[in-house]
């Protein structure tokens, strides 16, 4: 496994400011909602690549994505799960207009309505585009997959900030089975769960288009969750990690083999993922 610098803990989180894209997450409480007791998690990135998001469509909060806009792909996506009613999967693909110039709209976009607003501007200096995917071999992989949320939120998920370059047979197979084994979990035994869902980027595997380097390839996807019941008594908690390659296997993780894992991606303490670790 080869270390990322991208990926030391620690967050001071020196984002932008502005209203979707945030100063730090726990300036915005309705975004901070998405974090267990509101504890944003240390893992991340102290470069000033990384960039807070919280998620917003139709003129409200849905999730929260920590970005980083050097590999183009989210360190992680923060949600709480809630029961599908099927439908809002989008046609298109949304960007963030404030990830182009920080006095945009706040609500995500679709970026060829975006580039009819703002003719002959550049969208992607700072964000993946749908087009980097096109014929690129790779899915566009939800971290805060569409199937764990109902309409409006299930369309917010559609968004290029809250995907990665994901092997077509992982993301369609393994990993989509393990996201509904996930739902069936949440259903059963919690009032409310609280997951965290990131990709570990790849030292030399790109996207490329036109000879540069456009969007990471990323080397794993890892995912955590911490379920409680009506009290906010924790009640089950867990984690998964997978190759994003063809070996199409998801490994199970309890939160202290995760953090044994993502360790090995940094040179800080993981830290806790979920207050008091989700205890």
């Amino acid at each position: 496994m080869q270390n990322s610098g991208h990926l030391v803990a620690l967050l001071s989180l020196l984002c932008w400011a502005g209203a979707d894209v945030v100063s730090r997450f726990e300036d915005v409480p309705e975004c901070l909602e998405y974090f267990h007791h509101g504890m944003v998690p240390k893992w991340g990135s102290t470069t000033q690549d990384v960039v807070c998001l919280c998620q917003r469509f139709g003129n409200r909060y849905h999730f929260a994505t920590l970005y980083d806009t050097h590999h183009r792909i989210a360190v992680y996506s923060a949600y709480l799960f809630q029961d599908s009613n099927g439908g809002g999967r989008e046609k298109s693909w949304f960007v963030e207009p404030q990830l182009v110039n920080p006095s945009w709209q706040a609500e995500m976009k679709d970026g060829y309505l975006l580039g009819k607003d703002h003719p002959g501007v550049y969208q992607g200096e700072r964000q993946a585009l749908n087009e980097d995917y096109t014929h690129s071999g790779f899915d566009r992989g939800h971290l805060n997959p569409n199937g764990h949320h109902a309409v409006p939120s299930r369309n917010a998920t559609f968004t290029l900030t809250n995907v990665v370059p994901q092997n077509p047979k992982l993301n369609q197979n393994a990993w989509k089975i393990h996201e509904t084994q996930l739902t069936n979990l949440f259903r059963a035994n919690c009032s409310r769960a609280y997951v965290l869902v990131g990709a570990i980027p790849s030292a030399d595997t790109w996207i490329v288009k036109n000879n540069v380097n456009r969007v990471n390839v990323p080397n794993y996807l890892w995912n955590a969750y911490c379920c409680v019941d009506n009290n906010g008594k924790v009640v089950q908690s867990g984690g998964a990690s997978a190759r994003n390659t063809e070996s199409n296997w998801v490994e199970r993780h309890t939160l202290d083999e995760l953090d044994e894992f993502l360790q090995q991606f940094s040179n800080q303490p993981v830290g806790e993922l979920f207050y008091n670790s989700c205890r």
